[in-house]
């Protein structure tokens, strides 16, 4: 039989790889670069004129707003070479305003972005998301009309320190410029949220107006990890730096692996059945994992009661499939060659199988389907899936690809739900970084090589048995996050959550819980539903948005995990009202919101659109969900979520069943794979 083969190959290839992660990689030892003109001595604004980008950058054929960049230090005792990378831009249309003089009257915003990973770089966002400059797949540049800098100052940086991987294969690679001795690298995110103070302390004084200008921090996915232990770290000093007004946390990975990643599957079918065909039988499988794995909580508004907390349960079956559930989702999903390999390895057991006809292989696809359909209706009450615990994103993921057109051409894209294009139209700013011209331009290290993503090596050690799925050994933002508000709330600091609505990887239900578990402004969650429109600049609906005692949440229609990259235009109008502006649409104010609610977007889920791309290395086509399908679905999941609501909070023993999934199933297609 042929489901789960493309799935298991891959992960065969990321149990080699996740091997030679396990600390057999040297960690590199990688230093900045003193280039021509670098003053002498302590940080001032002397420094402004090395770190200016005079030179001409390749392929860039217009002029860009003023710009500086280089590797600053962090200031971590007997680690001088553990520094962060940054790239700042001025205001668009404005000249001086990162150089200003130091002026307490002077309230001008500035941004710093981080990105995610753990591992990737900040100039990803610059050259792919929000930043001036945008690479395309041919490799060409673009200038960005919905640049952040047309706001204010932006600084990109490169973050935890020594982004940078080097091993036996490639010497000389590495995500992004910052450094790092090869014993100076984050053991947690402690040292990252005292690390980035270092910095801070240096920058402004490079550029002294910052030090008292409000500052907007923000980033998406693990920044969402990173920007909560900052601030902390900022609350805590005693003379902190820089004057923090407001947090703003993208699809951020601010709790459990179990909460953003696994426990928003069913959510993640409900915006996008099309995942599963409209398959009834296969949406209450789901359902039922998700019930036996205590992720269907009871949200509240007002939330009643604390969540428990959630166990992601193992495979229990030992198999190559089960133990690449080990490696992170994100890993496997940015992996440049994940959709090659799926495609190929698709391609080769159709070859193996002789299939010589494409009706052949749609009827073997089709017949495996209904056996694995069978398999779950002959059971009794349900067990939690033995191959592939509460894992649910990665079984949700390899149904898609194996049964549901056109994710079943190989491309699923955990970011993007309904891109399904294979290969992927990679934009990847490595040549452009890597050009020696560009290094001397950006003041950037000699010593290491610019690429994307790696793992970083927390604790010098590239060891994922400990910790996260990351190896990270800190605990999650959740746990000190109410805390965190209190703090915030005391020094006039607001925080901001947003979620693209077609993002998997860390959905927005995920979000939604975290928020309705953590107190703020003395009172536990929202008090209301999020259920408020708001709109773009062309008038068009752009999502929801609710606003309560210094938190604002945000939904974003019709964008994935990188918000920028898919909705420009709505992220743009997003950053001015909502997080440097003071717009009111969606505030609690007394027992009227403003904006109004609407009872249509009060449901657990935001539909997403009827429409999934497909194509090779561009959009060759598009897969349009008849209207009768949408319909009879419609029908269906009002009845199914009416007679079926969630369970109140805690793990009782019901969630415990008899009976058998799967089993024998999984193992019988994967040998069929082979025969």
């Amino acid at each position: 039989m042929l489901p789960f083969l493309v799935t298991l190959s891959f992960i065969v290839l990321g149990i080699s790889q996740g091997a030679l992660g396990q600390g057999s990689q040297s960690i590199p030892n990688t230093f900045p670069h003193a280039w021509p003109g670098q003053p002498n001595g302590t940080f001032s604004p002397e420094w402004q004129s090395y770190f200016e980008v005079t030179q001409k950058l390749p392929n860039i054929t217009a002029p860009l707003s003023r710009s500086f960049a280089g590797n600053i230090p962090v200031n971590r005792a007997g680690h001088p070479n553990d520094t962060l990378f940054f790239w700042a831009f001025e205001k668009q249309g404005s000249n001086g305003t990162l150089t200003a003089p130091a002026d307490a009257n002077n309230t001008d915003p500035w941004i710093i972005w981080l990105q995610g990973g753990p591992g990737s770089s900040g100039m990803i966002a610059l050259t792919t998301e929000n930043g001036p400059i945008h690479v395309l797949a041919n490799g060409t540049w673009v200038f960005n009309n919905f640049s952040w800098n047309h706001l204010a100052d932006v600084i990109w940086v490169d973050q935890p320190v020594g982004t940078d991987a080097r091993n036996r294969c490639f010497p000389r690679t590495g995500t992004g410029f910052s450094t790092a001795d090869s014993t100076g690298y984050v053991p947690d995110e402690d040292q990252t949220g005292e690390d980035f103070l270092g910095f801070l302390s240096n920058i402004v004084k490079v550029f002294p107006s910052l030090a008292t200008r409000p500052l907007f921090l923000t980033g998406e996915s693990y920044a969402g990890t990173y920007i909560p232990y900052i601030t902390k770290h900022l609350f805590q000093a005693q003379n902190p730096p820089v004057k923090l007004r407001k947090i703003a946390i993208g699809d951020g990975s601010l709790g459990s692996q179990a909460t953003v990643e696994h426990l928003p599957v069913v959510n993640v079918i409900e915006t996008y059945p099309a995942l599963i065909g409209y398959d009834e039988d296969v949406f209450n499988y789901f359902r039922e994992q998700e019930h036996l794995c205590g992720f269907d909580l009871n949200l509240t508004y007002p939330q009643n009661g604390h969540f428990p907390t959630l166990n992601l349960v193992r495979p229990t079956a030992h198999s190559a499939l089960s133990q690449s559930l080990l490696d992170p989702m994100e890993t496997r999903a940015r992996s440049k060659s994940f959709q090659q390999l799926v495609s190929g390895k698709f391609a080769a057991a159709h070859a193996k199988r002789s299939l010589n006809t494409r009706a052949e292989f749609f009827e073997r696809r089709e017949e495996s389907r209904q056996q694995w359909k069978r398999d779950l209706s002959g059971r009794a009450n349900g067990t939690i899936d033995p191959f592939y615990g509460c894992f649910l994103l990665d079984e949700l993921e390899d149904y898609a690809v194996n049964f549901t057109f056109p994710w079943s051409n190989g491309g699923f894209d955990v970011y993007d739900i309904p891109d399904a294009t294979n290969p992927e139209p990679f934009l990847n700013a490595s040549t452009f970084f890597n050009d020696n011209r560009t290094r001397a331009a950006l003041h950037a290290p000699t010593s290491k090589d610019w690429i994307r993503n790696f793992n970083y090596p927390f604790g010098n050690v590239q060891d994922r048995s400990k910790g996260n799925q990351y190896g990270d050994p800190s605990v999650e933002p959740i746990a000190f996050l109410s805390d965190l508000a209190t703090n915030a709330s005391a020094a006039n600091v607001s925080i901001v959550f947003y979620s693209g609505n077609d993002d998997s990887l860390v959905q927005h239900r995920g979000t939604e819980v975290i928020i309705q578990n953590m107190t703020f402004g003395g009172v536990q969650g929202f008090s209301r539903k999020p259920s408020t429109p708001w709109f773009d600049d062309s008038g068009n609906f752009a999502g929801i948005v609710h606003q309560e005692r210094g938190l604002t949440y945000v939904l974003i229609a019709g964008a994935g995990h990188l918000i920028p990259e898919w909705k420009p235009a709505q992220a743009l109008v997003f950053l001015r009202e909502f997080v440097l502006g003071n717009n009111q649409t969606g505030t609690v104010s007394g027992t009227v919101v403003v904006g109004g609610e609407n009872s249509t977007l009060a449901n657990d889920y935001l539909p997403g659109g009827n429409e999934i791309f497909y194509g090779s290395s561009a959009t060759q086509g598009t897969s349009t969900i008849p209207g009768a399908t949408q319909a009879a679905w419609n029908s269906f999941i009002a009845t199914a979520t009416a007679t079926h609501p969630p369970l109140a909070n805690g793990n009782s023993a019901s969630r415990q069943a008899a009976g058998s999934v799967l089993r024998g199933v999984i193992v019988a297609l994967v040998v069929g794979c082979f025969a």
